[in-house]
């Protein structure tokens, strides 16, 4: 079955159980400067033919077995014309009658794109769940990351996507900022993102330099280091902290529980806060995490 992919293959930890289907190679974008997952990759969209193939060798691989939930990688395959993208749903209706779930990465770029039309008629033929790196909705953390669009423009599009009835999944970083600035705006704008925009799921990962990375290159240079430990928990307690619960406009399942994360945190936004921010305390102040522990974004 392995070599039907092109690695490196990234999906995101929700989707453990998925069949991952390639239909693209590589992120459109491919410009953070905090990423290393497709620097080696050439963005390539796959012939839809080629697709095909792929979807009926995995049917014929899970031949006894149902296939629930599907995501399609690799890192923006919502950038796939609507056309092509419908087509590559409907077969996978067509080979796979028992999938409930087809999900994917998605930038904003990608989202700002398509029309609400073309999204709507994505969502009925069968796209329920985009995946969307936000990472900050502080602008200046994502002019630092050249990320390539501001905050505002975050919201929008977020809400664009999930006015068709596509869910949302949002994720953000820990950390992000480094030492050697002040992280206190990211993380007090990364809260109003989150209740701003209120997607379906939202997840804050640690930051991990890579080489190969802008960022690993100006750590080298001494210009950059990752915070670490405490420092990281003291800010993602100011991130729940700065919400305002009565800006959110539905609940929002949240998670920090990934690899990356100094201290696993869960729960439903705004009920939880103040529990996690407890959490966060009694870690502080008992000692409570592993800084030698490898962790990885």
């Amino acid at each position: 079955m392995y070599d039907l992919y092109d690695f490196p293959l990234y999906r995101p930890p929700s989707e453990a159980y998925s069949l991952i289907i390639q239909i693209t190679l590589g992120c459109s974008h491919n410009r953070c400067t905090f990423c290393s997952m497709y620097k080696d990759k050439k963005f390539v969209i796959k012939p839809v033919e080629e697709i095909k193939k792929e979807i009926d060798t995995f049917r014929a691989i899970y031949k006894n077995r149902p296939v629930d939930k599907i995501f399609l990688a690799d890192g923006d395959a919502l950038i796939v014309p609507t056309k092509i993208l419908a087509e590559i749903l409907d077969y996978i209706k067509l080979v796979f009658p028992e999938c409930q779930r087809v999900s994917v990465y998605g930038t904003a770029i990608a989202i700002h794109q398509k029309s609400t039309d073309e999204l709507k008629l994505l969502y009925e033929k069968g796209l329920t769940l985009v995946y969307l790196g936000v990472e900050s909705g502080d602008n200046e953390a994502l002019k630092f990351i050249k990320k390539g669009i501001k905050a505002e423009k975050i919201v929008e599009l977020s809400k664009k996507i999930m006015n068709t009835g596509i869910e949302l999944s949002i994720t953000l970083i820990a950390g992000l900022m480094g030492k050697y600035q002040d992280n206190k705006n990211h993380a007090i704008n990364t809260a109003k993102i989150i209740q701003e925009i209120s997607p379906k799921y939202a997840s804050i990962l640690n930051l991990r330099l890579y080489e190969g990375t802008e960022l690993y290159k100006l750590m080298q240079e001494g210009k950059y280091d990752y915070l670490e430990g405490v420092e990281v928990l003291k800010e993602m307690k100011l991130t729940l902290a700065s919400m305002d619960r009565e800006k959110f406009t539905r609940k929002v399942i949240f998670r920090a529980n990934h690899a990356s994360n100094y201290l696993n945190l869960k729960g439903n936004l705004p009920d939880d806060i103040d529990r996690m921010i407890a959490e966060i305390d009694n870690a502080i102040e008992h000692e409570a995490i592993d800084v030698n522990n490898y962790r990885f974004l």
